[in-house]
């Protein structure tokens, strides 16, 4: 799964812009977005943290998201934090006090598989927030909370755009 989203990275560099969907649960809620790369249509949806915790003094861009390759894959859960992890330091995702651990590399971490992300993704349509706790290479704690508001209609607005049944 990792090497898939590495190489999707790559991909997307070579992609037309992103074109947005929508934004649901607000204003500075879930943005839905699809774009056409060299394998087909992506669609995700990403949103930023309400609240950062931790005491860094510079840190990029912070997003969570769940992207569909349209006809592969689906709920495919990722974050970018903004720092690079300190290598081996665990990076957990919790909501309604479950937790998974994510696999870091660079700034971005991932679940570990199909079976994880769909498990994840249970719980995020479940719940109205969730935390992610990580370690920066610095050895910077850090704590992002996220609202769920809007995450389900967003949700449905990719899988609708992706053509997926996952």
């Amino acid at each position: 799964m990792m090497a898939l989203l590495l190489a999707a990275s790559s991909a997307w560099a070579d992609a037309a812009d992103p074109v947005l969907i929508g934004t649901y649960g607000g204003k500075n809620g879930w943005n839905a977005y699809h774009f056409k790369d060299r394998g087909g249509k992506v669609c995700f949806m990403s949103r930023a943290p309400e609240k950062q915790e931790g005491k860094f003094k510079k840190r990029g861009p912070v997003l969570f998201f769940v992207t569909h390759w349209s006809g592969k894959d689906a709920n495919v859960v990722s974050i970018s934090t903004g720092y690079d992890f300190k290598p081996k330091s665990p990076v957990t995702l919790a909501i309604k006090g479950k937790k998974f651990p994510l696999l870091p590399q660079g700034d971005k971490a991932w679940t570990k598989d199909q079976a994880e992300d769909n498990a994840v993704i249970k719980e995020l349509t479940a719940g109205s927030s969730m935390t992610v706790r990580g370690t920066s290479s610095h050895g910077t704690n850090t704590v992002d909370t996220y609202s769920l508001k809007g995450l389900t209609e967003a949700l449905r607005a990719v899988t609708k755009e992706c053509e997926t049944d996952k």
